[in-house]
């Protein structure tokens, strides 16, 4: 089955310290699951769960100065 029939979204979390966390899944719950393969335990305490936006890869650039 061809992994175009799941699609996957963008998703900027907010952190602690004011700045975003992209991530990438099929939902937001999906994306923090990736995102705990890569990050350390400190740096996924930072990320607010609950708090997220979903978000097009065109619009990426927007965000940019955000990211930390």
């Amino acid at each position: 089955m061809s992994s175009f029939s799941n699609p996957h979204y963008m998703y900027l979390f907010d952190l602690k310290n004011g700045k975003k966390k992209l991530a990438y899944g099929q939902s937001p719950e999906d994306a923090l699951k990736i995102l705990e393969m890569r990050l350390s335990k400190e740096e996924m305490e930072q990320i607010i769960q609950d708090k997220f936006l979903k978000i097009h890869q065109r619009q990426l650039q927007e965000y940019v100065p955000l990211l930390g």
